[in-house]
């Protein structure tokens, strides 16, 4: 099987699917807005695009092997409840044909932080019930008993010690995940970068959290046998004090390097500086650790804006001046700045999909399809079989 990745048009959100040379699925965030349902709203149907691309169990349930939760906020967790299962896998309904999650990734801190500046909303409040009861089943069972559906693996360890006795299923900060749906899965790794641990430091820990914690991961995704053919850095809407402090931590290792980038934060300026957008324009500076922190491309590198088309008059995120300062990062390794809302045209934006194979990843692409969308040959809501 050929590797792909997949990053839906899903506007300032992010929703990404990763499927390994082994088969498995990694969904991580999701967007799925309920405008989507009305024939006549251009709201990309992004659920219809991810149950096309998804496989059924031997009990007939669409399922992902994996979701990863980035960190809480409404536009990576939106139609969670309404479109996946989420308790017992003993009350799965085949009636309500929901996406059923084989195993959950979670990190406890991230929800810890987010509760401290915000009220989390419904499907990220159901996250977190579904978290807890995964862990409580583990406890209770251990992990040679767990099977589909309540398996999870923590993201970096919660404070006071409260994830101590999940060794078997916690990664730490800088170790690696080789597991998948709790097998080892030899077609992937994934570095654990964020979220950063605990500071005893009270002003540095209130930094993180107001610094968007989130769970970064730089993924090695095999393809054509080549273990590290697609490098791929996801963060969340971690912002600049947290990509200073990656870049100080790992400058004199590749960790940070990458073949795609998902910009931070929906291409925000606040990833890059520490100057208001806002109020300075113009006049505000780049912050050169977290720049160099996300300008770590391997030559032909892909930058991935997952935003609405990015506009000068936009307010932040997305961000035009970001915009240009990723681009020019693309330009330094002769690779390419995406923005999902823009591609394969703002009118139609549809899945953006890259090949994987031992020459790296390559953007599949929608030029034929878009023309013959454009020339009336295929009609419909969305082209390209979507719609």
């Amino acid at each position: 099987m050929v590797a792909e990745l997949t990053v839906f048009p899903v506007d300032n959100g992010d929703m990404t699917l990763i499927e390994l040379e082994s088969g498995r699925k990694i969904l991580i965030d999701v967007n799925i807005r309920g405008a989507a349902d009305n024939p006549d709203d251009s709201t990309p149907d992004v659920a219809k695009m991810l149950r096309e691309k998804l496989k059924r169990d031997s009990q007939g349930r669409l399922y992902v092997d994996v979701f990863l939760l980035s960190h809480p906020d409404k536009d990576h967790c939106l139609g969670l409840e309404r479109h996946f299962h989420l308790g017992s896998p003993d009350t799965y309904s085949k009636s309500d044909d929901k996406i059923f999650i084989r195993e959950i990734w979670s990190s406890p801190i991230v929800f810890r932080r987010a509760s401290r500046i915000l009220i989390l909303c419904p499907d990220a409040s159901s996250f977190s019930t579904e978290a807890r009861r995964r862990v409580r089943y583990f406890r209770e069972n251990g992990l040679a008993r767990v099977g589909d559906g309540n398996r999870i693996q923590i993201m970096g360890e919660d404070e006071n010690g409260k994830t101590d006795d999940l060794g078997s299923i916690l990664v730490k900060v800088g170790q690696l995940v080789t597991k998948v749906n709790g097998v080892v899965d030899y077609s992937m790794t994934a570095k654990l970068l964020g979220p950063l641990p605990k500071s005893d430091n009270e002003e540095e820990e209130e930094a993180l959290a107001k610094n968007r914690s989130s769970v970064i991961l730089s993924f090695d995704i095999k393809g054509g046998g080549v273990n590290d053919a697609c490098r791929f850095l996801t963060g969340g809407d971690a912002e600049v004090a947290v990509w200073e402090r990656l870049w100080t931590e790992h400058q004199n290792t590749d960790w940070l390097e990458y073949d795609i980038l998902q910009t931070p934060h929906h291409c925000s300026w606040r990833s890059l500086s520490h100057d208001s957008w806002s109020n300075l324009g113009e006049k505000a500076k780049v912050s050169e650790d977290a720049r160099n922190a996300l300008s770590q491309g391997r030559s032909g590198a892909f930058i991935v804006a997952s935003c609405k088309p990015i506009s000068a008059n936009d307010s932040d995120p997305p961000c035009i001046r970001a915009k240009r300062e990723y681009e020019a990062i693309a330009k330094e390794v002769s690779g390419e700045f995406l923005c999902t809302g823009e591609y394969p045209t703002k009118k139609s934006p549809d899945v953006m999909e890259f090949e994987i194979d031992k020459s790296g990843p390559r953007l599949k692409s929608k030029v034929m399809a878009e023309s013959l969308y454009s020339t009336g040959i295929i009609i419909g809501k969305q082209p390209f079989g979507h719609g």
